[in-house]
């Protein structure tokens, strides 16, 4: 059985590291997207922020338009539409924030629409292809390699 999606829930691509370290409970949802169990957009923020991680906000809202009247099969034909385009830009978790139902000349028709969220280790975003190459699994348990630099404070007339 699908699990109900009503505004504020939260969908997340499921990464075992991820769900490992922020001992996450999820429910499968659509392909290899869960639904978060018990927690809301801020519940989860603090969770994550308590384990040292980083839940980012992204601004755009990502909207999609369908035909018929609300129900459990309309919103998860267009979530699944709208997990596409989140994993297209490479992003692993999802918030609903609307589910509003209208008319139009008598014909019903609803409006799915939330913000893509992302979980990551480091507090600055990560680019699209750090994104995509931590999604792909090609770095060690999905996290990121810490890069050490040294600031070498004698500048080059001084050697």
């Amino acid at each position: 059985m699908t699990p109900k999606v009503q505004v504020g829930t939260i969908l997340i691509e499921e990464r075992p590291v991820i769900a490992q370290v922020l001992g996450l409970e999820s429910e499968p949802y659509s392909g290899n997207w869960s639904v978060i169990k018990g927690l809301d957009g801020f519940s989860l923020d603090r969770k994550i922020h308590t384990a040292g991680w980083n839940f980012f906000f992204i601004a755009t809202e990502v909207k999609v338009m369908i035909f018929g009247a609300i129900g459990a099969m309309n919103i998860h034909s267009a979530l699944k539409r709208i997990l596409e385009k989140v994993r297209q830009q490479n992003f692993n978790c999802f918030e609903v924030t609307g589910i509003v139902a209208k008319r139009f000349l008598g014909v019903p028709y609803a409006t799915v629409s939330g913000h893509s969220r992302h979980i990551q280790q480091s507090c600055m975003l990560d680019g699209v292809q750090e994104r995509q190459t931590a999604q792909s699994g090609r770095l060690e348990g999905g996290v990121r390699p810490v890069l050490i630099r040294s600031n070498n404070l004698q500048s080059d007339k001084n050697r």
